[in-house]
């Protein structure tokens, strides 16, 4: 489980594909606190560290992956944000977030507003994902609050902190991001279209 809080920004630094997999080699400022085994959400993807080594460590992004989210995308040099699972017993800044990337969308505005930005996306909603006015939404890992909610978009407003600290200073119309809903929100749907 993780908070969408992003810890750190990390820089892709290999890309190998193996069959359908996408073997992703990250260098990060944690790296020598990591453990194999250990899940850390890249641009929110809850992926498995299989392998460390100095500064880097490498996770494995499957096919049913990267059909889903942005992965597919990366390049080396890109930045990714990261974070490491909670600890049982932290403050909870972000909300509940799972790792678990139900879709991607994309960019259809950036306003800067006098110190701050207005992100705009556009989403499939035909995958009955939703989302409320001032409801949570994960973008590339960074738990946000919904404003402008329509059936199939919504735009979020960007602090300084989180453009600065975060890849949102990198995406622009046009730019595939991850999505993942509320958790509460995705029941709730799928009992309305269930009983519908």
């Amino acid at each position: 489980m993780f908070s969408g809080i992003i810890e750190e920004s990390g820089k892709v630094v290999s890309i190998n594909k193996e069959q359908s997999n996408l073997h992703i080699t990250v260098r990060s400022p944690f790296t020598s606190e990591l453990k194999i085994d250990q899940s850390i959400a890249h641009n929110g993807v809850c992926l498995t560290v299989v392998d460390i080594m100095n500064d880097n460590y490498t996770v494995t992004a499957i096919d049913e992956t990267l059909q889903k989210t942005n992965l597919g995308l990366l390049k080396v040099g890109d930045n990714i944000n990261l974070e490491r699972c909670m600890r049982l017993g932290d403050r909870i800044d972000g909300h509940i977030v799972q790792g678990h990337v139900d879709q991607t969308a994309v960019c259809n505005k950036v306003e800067e507003t006098n110190g701050s930005w207005l992100f705009g996306f556009e989403y499939d909603s035909s995958k009955n994902n939703v989302t409320v006015e001032k409801g949570s939404i994960c973008v590339n890992g960074v738990s946000l609050t919904v404003v402008n909610s329509t059936a199939n978009s919504f735009s979020v407003c960007i602090i300084p902190y989180t453009f600065e600290h975060t890849n949102f200073s990198s995406i622009k119309q046009g730019t595939i991001v991850n999505l993942e809903f509320d958790i509460l929100g995705k029941y709730i749907s799928k009992l309305m279209h269930r009983n519908a």
